[in-house]
């Protein structure tokens, strides 16, 4: 082996040596950096970036239960006020014992609906788990639901549709399937704001697109080839399902009762039989053409007719009482459709 040697002094006969038998065309390129695979170094300890979830840190000793709201099967629902800052929000208590599996479970869908922004859906802030106790910490509507409202008057029906159309256009778009739309888990505040609410049985559906056909919700409002799986060939798609239930509930909202023969809280019995083996509701002779219309593309027996709320949003009995932007509520930000087009019906990507 070669023992190092000293480099040459400068204005050297070596060095000049070394000069002359440089050749250009020996010369390495430096490498081209193509930054959009980039990836960046890690942050030393501490000064990692705040964490962009929309979720709320609350402590639960911060929040004190000012009344409560409403309560059913699945849990009770509370007014509460965070002592520290002032403000309001609703806090759901979710009645039962869980298994960790199940904890899990909810925290992913927490975590992803905590993410979801949209003006027609209630957020969702935070998951607090107390003492054992499952607590979601939500948006507070200060009118409450529209369980029990009576909407004859066409612009102003025409206008809640909308809002619920647009929230759930967006839910969709992001393979969010609410599966419990009705009256109840409609909310509204002191500024005509309608929302979404209640993702106490949503589905996050994943890129396999999991059929979710679990019976969970509402039966009154669920659709008939999820109450009965030997219809469409036990396919069961959720976003048809969600389709179908607002139109139950739109209808609802216009009549002032249920639509169907048989009273909402009947037997498991009776309401398998209105809704699975007789013919979908219509919308009274009296009623105007588009909204006779608007119900029967919503309340279709084959899920694969019904429209989508993308659609739906633009169907004359939405685009006939005034622009997306005229109740203020943020509804311009889903584009109309210029042409209303049939099934079949449109991929949704990833969000």
């Amino acid at each position: 082996m070669r023992p190092l040697q000293p480099p040459p002094a400068a204005g050297s006969a070596g060095n000049h040596a070394n000069r002359s038998r440089r050749r250009q065309d020996l010369t390495l390129p430096l490498p081209q950096r193509d930054f959009s695979l980039a990836v960046p170094l890690p942050l030393p300890p501490g000064s990692a970036p705040a964490s962009s979830s929309s979720s709320l840190q609350l402590e639960y000793s911060d929040l004190e239960r000012v009344s409560r709201i409403g309560s059913g099967a699945g849990g009770t629902v509370y007014k509460v006020l965070h002592r520290p800052t002032g403000k309001v929000y609703a806090l759901k208590v979710i009645y039962g014992h869980h298994e960790d599996a199940v904890r899990n479970q909810m925290r992913r869908e927490i975590q992803i609906l905590g993410d979801v922004d949209n003006p027609n859906v209630v957020r969702c802030h935070n998951l607090i788990d107390h003492n054992g106790e499952i607590q979601v910490l939500l948006e507070y509507m200060d009118k409450g639901s529209l369980e029990g409202t009576h909407i004859p008057y066409e612009p102003s029906l025409s206008d809640l549709t909308r809002q619920v159309l647009c929230g759930l256009y967006y839910l969709h778009k992001r393979k969010i399937v609410h599966r419990d739309i009705k009256p109840s888990n409609l909310l509204i505040n002191s500024r005509g704001i309608v929302k979404i609410a209640d993702f106490g049985v949503s589905r996050v559906l994943c890129q396999t697109m999991d059929p979710c056909n679990s019976s969970v919700g509402t039966i009154a409002y669920m659709s008939p080839e999820r109450i009965n799986t030997d219809l469409n060939h036990g396919q069961y798609d959720g976003y048809a399902g969600d389709i179908w239930s607002l139109g139950v509930s739109i209808l609802e909202f216009y009549l002032g009762k249920f639509p169907f023969a048989v009273g909402r809280q009947g037997d498991w019995a009776s309401l398998m039989c209105a809704i699975c083996m007789s013919q979908p509701p219509e919308a009274p002779a009296s009623a105007s053409r588009e909204f006779r219309d608007f119900i029967a593309c919503c309340l279709q027996r084959d899920p694969a007719k019904r429209w989508t709320a993308f659609q739906l949003l633009g169907h004359p009995f939405i685009t006939k009482y005034g622009s997306p932007a005229s109740n203020g509520s943020g509804i311009n930000q889903v584009h109309q459709p210029h042409q209303l087009l049939p099934p079949p019906r449109p991929h949704f990507s990833s969000a």
